[in-house]
């Protein structure tokens, strides 16, 4: 069953909901899914990710690609200007955008379309003169899509262009008042930033970026502003602020650390993240309240391979970075969330006795019915809550969940994860109602 056959994606508080059911966001980055791909190929990965438990894809109609060699089943596109990409000859792009939907709709997975990359703000290729017509142009081909989400931005801060962003904003909620809008923003920043009371922003999307606790300042054209927190690899963080603001509305992270990225995203000597970084990137925000999570792959969201310029020291090509492990981990992160009826949920933090910094963070979320916490170091940790209840440690890198009894948590308990002889002990323990 698809999910729009459920009703209307919209927003309710903190989640998303198709009618009355509760919609779990659960995305992967392709941001040059449209440029690099030609069909079978994107079937190819449409498929894989459908295989993964994805529902969400987020991709670019218009970002910059550097091709070192041609291909003939590649569609070219033109793009000198405003006029030839929205051109009768440019045709052929648009055609092959909307049979990439249409197949993104028969597996049950919603598109996330950015109308431009930042940049193409920047260079004044998207403007306050033609942004209207853009607008216009892309509602009038793509609102007969049920599986359509709109994202502004790119990369780019909220205050940059403001008045742009604003009009592309306003213009999409006129021109398609069935579809949601969201923005992407600069790494480390939230669109809450900028855009939280704007009427037409309907959820809030935030960048927790490619950086380690000690890489504040790191690379001078890429630092965090003086007006804007640093919260370094606690990603869960942008969510907690995200949802004290008012109006209440979802947020996610749009755009945390890539699997097989350089730390730091820029030098290619600094260490790779691994799956164990983009779980905990996952889980931890996700149990602070947020609405989803949108994974990303530095192969995959480049689309690197068939004569693309590698960018940010990537390895792989893209289809064998779609096999890379982090991605296949993503779905057990939503197969526990809908378990547990993840709406009728909260954060709960009170009930975690020995709290902590970093990365020995315990996240604990869920309700008097299910309870469900993420520790990434394994470390030994307390839990205080005035009930008894059936315990399970969950696996997060293989879904698999093992019983080991039930626990009294009144006067407090104390938790000791298993060891996991290969690979990183990240846990997540799962508390049930006897």
């Amino acid at each position: 069953m698809k999910p729009w056959e459920n009703g209307k994606l919209s927003v309710k508080g903190r989640y998303f909901f198709n009618g009355d059911v509760p919609f779990f966001w659960m995305g992967d980055t392709a941001w040059r899914l449209f440029q690099c791909l030609n069909i079978e190929e994107s079937r190819k990965y449409l498929i894989n990710r459908a295989d993964k438990g994805y529902n969400v894809i987020q991709a670019v109609l218009l970002a910059g690609v550097g091709f070192t060699t041609e291909d003939p089943t590649r569609i070219p596109r033109l793009d000198s200007d405003m006029d030839a990409f929205l051109s009768k000859e440019n045709e052929p792009f648009w055609s092959h955008v909307e049979a990439v939907i249409s197949m993104a709709r028969d597996m049950g997975i919603y598109m996330v379309l950015l109308p431009v990359w930042g940049d193409f703000a920047k260079i004044e290729f998207l403007t306050c003169e033609n942004a209207n017509r853009y607008m216009k142009f892309l509602s009038d081909r793509f609102n007969k899509y049920e599986n359509i989400v709109w994202l502004l931005g790119g990369d780019i801060r909220g205050r940059d262009h403001y008045e742009l962003w604003d009009m592309c904003g306003k213009a999409l909620r006129e021109y398609s008042p069935g579809k949601l809008i969201g923005y992407h923003p600069f790494g480390r920043t939230s669109s809450s930033y900028w855009f939280h009371n704007c009427d037409w922003l309907d959820y809030n999307q935030f960048q927790s970026g490619h950086r380690r606790y000690d890489q504040q300042f790191f690379n001078s054209s890429d630092n965090t502003g003086d007006d804007e927190p640093w919260y370094g690899e606690d990603s869960y963080k942008f969510v907690v602020a995200d949802l004290a603001k008012q109006p209440l509305k979802p947020t996610l992270d749009g755009e945390p650390s890539y699997e097989h990225i350089p730390q730091g995203l820029h030098d290619g000597t600094q260490p790779y993240w691994q799956e164990h970084h983009v779980r905990r990137y996952a889980w931890w925000p996700v149990l602070a309240g947020a609405s989803g999570h949108t994974y990303g792959d530095n192969s995959v969201m480049q689309m690197y391979g068939k004569g693309t310029r590698p960018a940010f020291s990537v390895k792989d090509t893209w289809d064998e970075g779609i096999h890379h492990a982090g991605a296949g981990q993503m779905q057990f992160l939503r197969n526990i969330m809908e378990e547990i009826g993840f709406a009728a949920c909260e954060p709960m933090q009170e009930i975690v006795v020995d709290q902590r910094e970093k990365e020995e963070a315990i996240l604990a979320f869920g309700n008097k019915n299910n309870i469900v916490i993420y520790n990434y170091t394994g470390r030994e940790f307390g839990l205080k809550l005035p009930t008894k209840m059936d315990a399970w440690w969950y696996d997060p890198s293989s879904g698999v969940s093992s019983y080991f009894g039930t626990v009294d948590l009144t006067g407090g308990h104390l938790f000791t994860p298993p060891i996991r002889p290969v690979g990183h002990n990240d846990w997540v323990l799962l508390l049930h109602n006897c």
